[in-house]
């Protein structure tokens, strides 16, 4: 076991040079990978259908607990521990700046018109929706 890493260069460096492109912040803790419906406008869904592959960790606590992959990506954030909303334009850079530090980075996904708030997530599964 390691100690966990904290975002805080990485944060710093983004909010300080980069403000202006950032227009979300998620901590995917308490509340996994849905907690980003909590701050969703109405108008809005999120697709994340390019997320990490899920640490064997999560493989271990989904084989003890029975849990579904529905279950598992609401209460856990399976690998994926800040997202960052920006637009397309600005993700290479902001991409780049986490890279920068030795933290991994990539698009999980993209943020859609909607008639209603909803996300769906590709998991090993098949695809996820939550409203």
């Amino acid at each position: 076991l390691s100690p966990t890493r904290t975002f805080a260069p990485v944060m710093k460096k983004i909010l300080s040079e980069h403000f202006e492109a950032v227009k979300g912040l998620i901590h995917c803790s308490g509340g996994g990978q849905t907690k980003c419906l909590k701050f969703l406008p109405d108008n809005v869904k999120v697709i994340k259908d390019a997320l990490f592959s899920p640490p064997i960790v999560f493989d271990l606590i989904q084989q003890a607990s029975g849990a579904d992959d529905r279950e598992m990506y609401q209460v856990f954030n399976m690998g994926t521990r800040m997202e960052i909303y920006t637009d397309e334009r600005n993700a290479d850079t902001l991409i780049g700046i986490a890279k920068s530090f030795g933290v991994d980075a990539q698009v999980i996904g993209r943020v859609e018109s909607s008639a209603s708030s909803s996300l769906s997530i590709k998991a090993k599964s098949g695809i996820i929706g939550y409203q």
